[in-house]
């Protein structure tokens, strides 16, 4: 007997869900992968949380640690969010500031999905003393979308 067929929910295209996978060496190199959004004609909010990003600093190859959170309201897309984890972490050995890393993720994002509104928090840990956050987003929140606060403490030894 064989199984039902699936639904066309557009996860027939996914080419990194539910396959064994290899890190990519540098978000250039990373597979961003979108499927339709499950309910294109209401407005609600997504959220990831990425609490242990890392990047290199690419003046001393050092590691750059930071808090992500990314808040986005759909329009007709979503992001896979394996894919997402594998361009998350594709940044590992990618050397770049906080700025650059920051503004990317959010970005080629917005680049994948056109979504309605999209922000980024990066939260990044010290280096020499003092912590760089950056904020950035696309546009003015939505009207009528519960958007929470991101609610990661300034620093005082964050968590």
């Amino acid at each position: 007997m064989s199984a039902p067929p699936r639904p066309d929910d557009g996860s027939q295209t996914l080419t990194q869900l539910g396959q064994a996978t290899t890190q990519p060496a540098s978000p250039e190199e990373a597979t961003l992968e979108r499927v339709p959004a499950p309910y294109p004609d209401r407005r609600y909010l997504v959220r990831f949380t990425a609490p242990e990003f890392t990047s290199l600093c690419p003046v001393t190859g050092q590691p750059d640690f930071a808090h992500l959170v990314i808040d986005y309201v759909p329009d007709q897309w979503i992001v896979e969010s394996k894919s997402l984890k594998l361009f998350l972490t594709s940044f590992r050995n990618h050397g770049a500031f906080h700025e650059s890393c920051s503004v990317q993720i959010a970005t080629t994002l917005v680049d994948l999905l056109s979504p309605v509104w999209l922000r980024i928090g990066a939260y990044w840990y010290p280096r020499g003393g003092m912590p760089i956050d950056v904020f950035w987003q696309s546009g003015e929140p939505p009207q009528g979308v519960w958007i929470p606060p991101q609610d990661v403490p300034g620093y005082r030894g964050r968590g």
